[in-house]
């Protein structure tokens, strides 16, 4: 059966439109990157510094120690003090929506449980996770509320940087509640 011709400029589009979503995933670096800049900071002069500089010592809160399984403590990690955009990573990840344009959205979808990222000037994107184990669990800290409040701004974190299987996270240390 022959093909329109609005049939195969609607095939032809969609081929087209294939072929960029390829190369976009295949390519590194920011995902759409004229799509908008940072609210406040820049990759140079952050707007923040987020979280504890750990050390050797302390890159395991004794919470995540204890909360490791027995004989075998947690994972091992490595102290970090990375520069980058605060992101939704659900938008981030399915259309490539960050910056300025995309802050109260990502704001919105912070709130609501999604996880938040960290996208620095290459295109890496990491996890970014309360670091205490059972504060986390228990809903005892704020990084969550400094993140979304920082949605958009280009930041510094401080953490324990940890990957498996190719998941990046940064878990990021003293956001406890303080008790008033």
């Amino acid at each position: 059966m022959p093909m329109s011709k609005k049939h195969l400029a609607v095939s032809g589009s969609a081929a087209l439109l294939v072929v960029v979503s390829l190369a976009f995933a295949g390519g590194k670096g920011i995902l759409f990157p004229d799509f908008s800049e940072p609210t406040k900071g820049t990759f140079e002069k952050p707007e923040a510094e987020i979280g504890k500089k750990p050390t050797a010592k302390t890159l395991w809160s004794t919470t995540t120690v204890a909360g490791g399984i027995v004989g075998k403590g947690p994972l091992k990690g490595e102290a970090v003090s990375i520069t980058g955009e605060v992101i939704d990573l659900s938008c981030y990840l399915q259309v490539g929506k960050h910056g300025d344009k995309h802050r109260d959205c990502g704001q919105k979808c912070a709130r609501h449980g999604q996880p938040i990222g960290l996208l620095t000037a290459d295109g890496s994107v990491y996890m970014l996770i309360d670091e205490e184990h059972d504060p986390r669990r228990d809903g005892q800290t704020e990084l969550r509320t400094q993140l979304i409040d920082h949605m958009a701004h280009v930041v510094k974190v401080n953490g324990t940087y940890s990957e498996v299987e190719g998941q990046k996270a940064i878990y990021v240390q003293g956001s406890i509640k303080s008790k008033s």
